[in-house]
């Protein structure tokens, strides 16, 4: 049985010196990109491939937690992650070797904190931006609980 696939469309337009414009005919936001500062005419301040490489890991995560989350019925008040993404030269090239995923969790008062850390888990293993890169992908998350007023 053939299953269904997916296509996103991304367009590039270079500006000028090393900056660029993302956008898609699907989506109405435009994201400036950049050559990072830590390269030969990089640029501070601007979103770098690096940055949305990372990004993507990041919102990978949210996006099938909610889903994950909505399935197993778990009620939680706020959701956040911080992300790091270590860039290394191996072997002479220079790749993206580990993302560091911080997310944090605060779940309502009545829900076990094992149970949070059960979705976030089982989130972070479905994520299929992670199952697309070579890149180590490490979770260190925090659960927290609302607490009852």
């Amino acid at each position: 049985m053939h299953q269904p696939t997916h296509d996103y469309t991304v367009d590039l337009d270079w500006n000028h010196g090393r900056i660029g414009q993302l956008s898609s005919p699907e989506l109405e936001t435009l994201i400036e990109c950049a050559t990072p500062p830590e390269f030969p005419n990089g640029i501070p301040g601007i979103w770098s491939p690096e940055h949305l490489f990372t990004a993507a890991v990041s919102s990978c995560l949210m996006t099938t937690f909610l889903a994950v989350a909505e399935h197993s019925n778990l009620k939680f008040k706020n959701f956040t992650c911080k992300a790091t993404g270590k860039l290394a030269k191996v072997d002479g090239k220079w790749i993206m070797t580990e993302i560091h995923l911080f997310p944090e969790l605060t779940l309502g008062p009545n829900e076990k904190k094992e149970s949070g850390l059960k979705v976030l888990e089982k989130s972070e293993k479905a994520c299929l931006i992670s199952h697309s890169i070579k890149s180590e992908v490490k979770m260190f998350p925090k659960i927290l609980h609302l607490e009852l007023s």
